[in-house]
Formats: C-alpha cells, sequence, structure tokens
C-alpha cells in the first residue's frame, strides 16, 4: 500500500471526528487548485488547501463545526451517510458578507461554505477568489476518500531509477515526495538498503526487462554502477516511444559514446538518440554533489511528465469525494 494511503487510514482512524474541506470553485490566482483537500480534526490537520490566513480561516470554521453542540446531537442523530442537509442559498451568504471578502453560510448541520477574497485585508494579495466546502466526514464519506486516494494512487505515473548509488538513493528520496510512483532497479542487494518507505525496491540480474514491462508515459532515469549497462538500459528506453522521459547520468563524452554505440551497435536511430535527456538536471548549475543533481533531476522529470499528461482536448470533468465538479488536471487530491 501506498505511504500516502497509509497515513489518510491512520489520520481517519485516530483523529475521531474530522471534517473536510475542499476548494469547490476558483476565480483568478490562487494557492491551490478546484479540488484540493484538507482534514482537520480537533488537533491536527490532513493535507493542504494553500495555507496562509485562508487556510487558518478554514480550520477555525471547520473546527466551529466540529465542536457546535447541535452538530453534536445531530451528528448521533444522522443516518449513516448522510451528512448534512445543504447549504444556505447564495441571497443568505451575500447577505452574511462583511468588509474584507469573508462570506459564510448559516449554520447548516454538517456542511457550510465560505467564499473568501484573497486580497490584503485577509493579509494575502494572491487576488484571485476560493469557494470552499466543509463536511462532517461519516463513515459512507470516509471510504470514499479512502477509495479516492487508492484510485489516484493506481493511476500515478511510474518513474524507474536505475542504480542505487549515493545520487539514485538522494532521487529516490526527493521523487518519494511528488505525486509519482517510484520504482527503484538494482543488480546489488545493498545499495537497496536504506530506500524511503514509499518507494519501490527491484532486485532483478536483467535491469533491462524492467523497461519492456513499464506502463506508457513513464520516466527512466539510468544511473547505474556500469557504463555498459547504462548503454543497455537506456537503449531499450529509447525504443519505447511512450516514455515520458529518458535520462542517463554522465558527461558529454559518454553521452557522445553512447550515441556512436547506439546508432552502430543497437539498431538505434538519430531520432530515438535525440529523445536522451543527458546529463540528468542540466549542465547550467556546476554543483555535482548528489543532492544537488536529484533536486535538478527530479524538477526535469515533474516537467516531462506534466507535459506528457496534458490534456490536448481541454479540461474533463469528474465527480469529486466531497460532492463538487473538477477538472482532470485538477483531480481531488489533499
Amino acid at each position: 500500500m501506498n505511504a500516502k494511503v497509509q497515513s489518510l487510514k491512520a489520520f481517519l482512524a485516530g483523529a475521531g471526528r474530522v471534517a473536510l474541506v475542499e476548494v469547490a470553485g476558483t476565480k483568478g490566482s490562487t494557492p491551490r487548485e478546484t479540488g484540493a483537500l484538507m482534514l482537520v480534526s480537533g488537533s491536527a490537520t490532513f493535507g493542504t488547501i494553500g495555507g496562509g490566513q485562508l487556510e487558518y480561516m478554514a480550520i477555525d470554521k471547520a473546527r466551529q463545526m466540529l465542536f457546535s453542540p447541535l452538530e453534536g446531537q445531530m451528528a448521533a442523530k444522522r443516518p449513516e451517510g448522510v451528512v448534512s442537509e445543504g447549504t444556505a442559498s447564495a441571497s443568505s451568504t451575500a447577505a452574511a458578507t462583511p468588509p474584507g471578502g469573508f462570506a459564510a453560510t448559516l449554520p447548516s448541520r454538517g456542511r457550510d461554505t465560505l467564499d473568501i477574497a484573497l486580497g490584503p485585508d485577509i493579509g494575502q494579495c494572491c487576488g484571485g477568489r476560493v469557494e470552499l466546502l466543509i463536511r462532517l466526514v461519516d463513515p459512507a464519506l470516509e471510504a470514499k476518500l479512502v477509495a479516492a486516494a487508492e484510485a489516484e494512487e493506481a493511476q500515478l505515473p511510474h518513474v524507474y531509477i536505475f542504480g542505487g548509488g549515493h545520487v539514485g538513493q538522494a532521487l529516490a528520496s526527493a521523487m518519494a515526495l511528488l505525486p509519482v510512483h517510484v520504482v527503484v532497479v538494482e543488480t546489488r542487494a545493498g545499495a537497496l538498503e536504506g530506500m524511503p518507505e514509499a518507494v519501490e525496491t527491484s532486485l532483478t540480474p536483467m535491469p533491462e526487462a524492467m523497461v519492456r514491462e513499464a506502463p506508457a508515459g513513464s520516466a527512466f532515469v539510468v544511473l547505474t554502477h556500469d557504463h555498459a549497462l547504462d548503454f543497455l538500459i537506456v537503449a531499450e528506453a529509447l525504443k519505447r516511444r511512450d516514455a515520458a522521459y529518458v535520462g542517463m547520468i554522465g558527461s558529454r563524452t559518454k553521452k557522445a559514446t553512447f550515441r556512436n554505440w547506439f546508432l552502430k551497435s543497437a539498431d538505434g536511430s538519430e531520432a530515438e538518440f535525440a529523445r536522451l535527456v543527458s546529463p540528468i538536471g542540466g549542465d547550467t548549475v556546476k554543483d555535482k554533489r548528489p543532492q544537488v543533481i536529484a533536486a535538478l533531476a527530479a524538477a526535469e522529470i515533474m516537467t516531462a511528465l506534466a507535459r506528457y499528461y496534458l490534456p490536448v482536448d481541454g479540461p474533463k470533468y469528474s465527480q469529486s469525494p466531497g460532492g463538487g465538479r473538477s477538472t482532470a488536471s485538477s483531480s481531488q487530491t489533499f
């Protein structure tokens, strides 16, 4: 199970009563996109809707709902799966808006909305506007949240890191924090020790075979201890026209040597070779420390994945766990 899903389940299991805050709509410049989620308990939060005063206001409102005497009574009487009876009308919301752009609905037994202008009056100058939907989490909604997190995990792009040396370890640690499924592939068992918990590891005598089995849209980063092995893996990856990224660590000399071998001995083409990124992370920053290379390469890989998965026919709408509508490019996420 993915570490994020595990963390979500652990939070829900130990938090007691919980409220879900969802970014239900945005206008202009905002810190998070439509569909961003945050869970709020009496003493902790899980996820973020962007931080700052916006988030403080949402947490405060959510905790007012959690500790409302009326809510406590209604929660005991409410049938399983029923979270609330709806929000106040738009007219009542507008009438309750004080100077500064903070709009809140009237108390609604388990469901409320905030309409917040991100201006200097609340200490944020983004200039946009955010609509938040806040709901109490019951067993039915909790199950939807877990199912949505599991579905999100199943659809994450795969990043294959071939080599668990110093740069491989650093890159695995960097990528483990990002919304991708990381697989570190090695021929040496000892090189896989100490990998982050969220990272999948694979010990195999034929790492190039992992390239053939990878799903479409994967990223392949090659940095093993053996240049000949690097060449075999990269050649296999460049044959994958559906790869989002193919990168190889090394110098320009190494890249030139690979090109000569690839074209003459591996039946490669110039078009295929042109897709190779080497050195990884670019050569603008002249710093060869593993952590620096990893940071630069991680940004490069995420950019390549974003370009690969960017919708070409406009946003697609899907139903959110909180009941709102969102675009596929901004799916529900903590």
